[in-house]
């Protein structure tokens, strides 16, 4: 595969270092960090390499080195150091904005060092290789997209809080982002079960005493609570939420998918040692949801903050600040499932019979309580939202709905309402908006649930044209987007490129094609 270098800037596993191209045709480097856009950390700007009086073009850009005419190449000779090189004699002139030097073989650029041209790029290719060597199998027709994605969660591993994080992308989402980190580890379980447990387990090691898991885990520490949060983001939620954000501070999560990330990561590379050494952290999250996530002590869990739900400009917030969209009770139930099933592989059967009984009566609930007849509602603000989301359908991924509810769900997901793939708001709803954030484009991991939530609900032919219409449009798309303009399968205006979770799940679902 080839970087375009603005998409797709050259990088590497583990590199802060980001090398993309400008407008005017030159190159700039920018540093990976929390919450900064690449253009307020740039390292290095106007950088360009001339043979005499004659510019040298970029002529190729792969994983591992950025070729320019005459033989020049930008390599990384490691995470911290970019090296430019030469191994066809001459001498050359390089430039950048406030300085300039003379390339012979080698000239560091970036970082400290001197360096054997050869032994870099090899180096680099090798580092390259193995890493590529490890994509799962996919359909030829989805094989150079495919690259992409496997390249992509590759080039978004860094280390964070003492561990390797897949960030969500390394243009300002510097982190390890609680609800990614699982969609990154249900990708990655196909050819780096390794690196998949990394991740879950670096989110547990943030837990916080009374069971709650943190939303990020970032260079500075973490973000737990709205009193972490950057007033910027504090400013936009108080005009985003009806009705205002809240004063005091309030448990900032991401929704309860642990236990089906870890569950994932078992069927594809079991591992009994880590089910022991994650269970009792599962168990106390899926705890802190109903002991400090239910203020009205109904038995149905709310979200307490836009921020919790990942839907964080989604409609439902016009209300109020606190949501009990359909979702929220389906993932509990189905983590109540995996729990169980956690259990019964390390001979807990008791415990696992008690997590099935609790999940049929978390259903059993929802259905008495939230079904209206036709759907299931969204609270906000206290009352019935009148806007319809895909989060309706979510209870499907339950597995455990009455049949006639479950046909219900199957016939609004196959209707001009939300067919295919699935937009964050129904199509024919006065709020829908094909490029706003949550407000109508189309997310994978959405999409990806509903798939689950189709088998699990003994719809299979369904859930494969749905996984069909999908992998169709990231391979048509162009690119692995945060998301997707739903009308026009294009990359949404606004969305980020190079999305970790869109990769990671890409990936898995063309796994099992």
């Amino acid at each position: 595969m080839e970087l375009d270098l603005r998409e797709r800037p050259f990088t590497e596993p583990r590199s802060r270092l980001l090398v993309m191209a400008a407008d005017d045709g030159s190159l700039w480097v920018a540093r990976a960090l929390y919450e900064t856009p690449p253009t307020e950390a740039a390292v290095l700007t106007g950088l360009r390499v001339f043979a005499g009086d004659r510019e040298l073009a970029v002529r190729r850009a792969l994983p591992w080195r950025v070729d320019f005419d005459e033989g020049v190449t930008l390599a990384f000779a490691d995470p911290d150091t970019l090296v430019l090189s030469t191994t066809c004699g001459g001498t050359f002139r390089v430039v950048w904005d406030g300085g300039s030097a003379s390339l012979g073989d080698s000239l560091t650029l970036v970082g400290q060092g001197s360096f054997d041209p050869e032994t870099v790029l090899a180096a680099a290719e090798a580092r390259w290789r193995d890493w590529l060597a490890r994509m799962p199998a996919v359909p030829e027709d989805l094989q150079d997209i495919a690259e992409t994605a496997w390249w992509t969660l590759g080039v978004n591993i860094l280390h964070i809080q003492g561990g390797q994080a897949l960030v969500p992308a390394k243009n300002g989402y510097v982190g390890l982002w609680n609800w990614d980190a699982l969609f990154h580890a249900v990708g990655l379980r196909h050819g780096h079960p390794g690196l998949a447990r990394e991740q879950i387990r670096l989110l547990l090691a943030h837990q916080r005493p009374d069971g709650q898991l943190p939303d990020v885990i970032h260079d500075h520490g973490v973000l737990a609570e709205t009193a972490d949060l950057p007033r910027s983001d504090i400013e936009r939620m108080d005009r985003h939420v009806g009705g205002g954000a809240p004063r005091d501070p309030v448990p900032v999560t991401k929704p309860p998918l642990a236990a089906w990330a870890v569950w994932k990561v078992h069927e594809a590379a079991p591992d009994p040692a880590f089910l022991a050494e994650v269970y009792e952290p599962l168990v106390r999250a899926q705890r802190w949801w109903f002991a400090c996530s239910d203020p009205d002590g109904d038995g149905l869990a709310e979200y307490l903050h836009p921020y919790s739900s990942g839907l964080d400009d989604s409609p439902i917030w016009d209300l109020g600040p606190r949501a009990e969209p359909p979702d929220l009770n389906s993932y509990l139930a189905l983590q109540a499932d995996c729990l169980a099933d956690i259990a019964d592989a390390l001979g807990r059967r008791e415990e696992a019979a008690r997590w099935r009984r609790d999940a049929q009566a978390l259903v059993d609930l929802m259905v008495a309580r939230r079904w209206s007849g036709d759907r299931f509602v969204t609270l906000s603000g206290g009352r019935v939202a009148d806007v319809r989301t895909p989060l309706e359908l979510m209870p499907l991924v339950t597995g455990r709905l009455p049949g006639p509810v479950a046909d219900r769900l199957v016939a609004d997901l196959t209707s001009p309402s939300f067919w295919a793939p699935v937009p964050s708001v129904a199509f024919d709803d006065p709020r829908f908006d094909p490029e706003a954030m949550w407000r109508g484009p189309v997310w994978l991991n959405v999409n990806h649930l509903l798939i689950e939530g189709l088998h699990r609900s003994g719809h299979p032919d369904v859930a494969d044209r749905l996984a069909g219409r999908v992998l169709a449009m990231v391979r048509d798309g162009g690119g692995l987007y945060e998301y997707w303009n739903p009308l026009t399968g294009a990359r949404a205006k606004r969305a980020a490129a190079g999305f970790g979770w869109s990769a990671a799940l890409f990936l898995d679902l063309a796994a099992g094609r």
